[in-house]
């Protein structure tokens, strides 16, 4: 299936709820703090609101959460890949993203088959303290090479001003965190997001 460019993070079923109406049909429930059965309800209420908006939702780390719940996509870090049971994914018929830092955890991803690969962080990036530094544009472009026809994300600092360039370099999708959360007008960010990426 071919994927949306524009691919936001929110850590709550509410932003989903502000930002899908806008046109948003790919996104990402990171959720950090929640545990049994408040999990399960926000990851619940968000794949109800992804399907009633038609669009596609990947579930970060939860992947036990995924299989109950019956939804569609995962994304898994390299620190998830010590402990998922990637074969009980697969056989729920979940699709899955793989973060990736260097060519030791791409090599593991791809070893997975993913159906898309995320390359981090691209620029500098607000969210959290990481011992890697800023990949740039020529990562992607050799990330690019090295997966072929797989999906490549750019996460990490991306901002609207800087997704042509992450484009340009060869990434498919452009993966945006505080960009949108920690905007004055998270909304407005948002369409001016899908006019850059339509």
């Amino acid at each position: 299936m071919n994927l949306p460019r524009f691919y936001p993070i929110f850590e709550r079923a509410d932003w989903l709820r502000r930002m899908l109406p806008l046109g948003v049909r790919l996104v990402q429930v990171r959720i950090k703090d929640l545990t049994g059965r408040a999990l399960l309800t926000e990851i619940a209420a968000a794949r109800d609101l992804a399907r009633a908006h038609g669009a596609v939702l990947v579930v970060n780390d939860h992947w036990q959460a995924a299989i109950d719940l019956g939804c569609d996509w995962m994304h898994l870090g390299q620190e998830d890949l010590d402990t998922a049971d990637i074969p009980a994914i697969r056989r729920a018929g979940i699709k899955i993203g793989l973060s990736t830092h260097d060519h030791a955890e791409l090599d593991r991803a791809l070893a997975h088959g993913p159906d898309y690969v995320a390359l981090g962080p691209v620029y500098p990036t607000l969210l959290k303290k990481m011992k890697w530094h800023e990949q740039g544009l020529d990562r992607l472009s050799e990330w690019k090479r090295l997966i072929g026809d797989t999906p490549l994300v750019a996460i990490g600092g991306m901002t609207v001003e800087r997704a042509q360039g992450a484009f340009d370099a060869g990434a498919d999708i452009v993966s945006a965190v505080t960009d949108i959360t920690l905007n004055a007008d998270p909304e407005a960010r948002v369409r001016h997001w899908l006019e850059a990426t339509s």
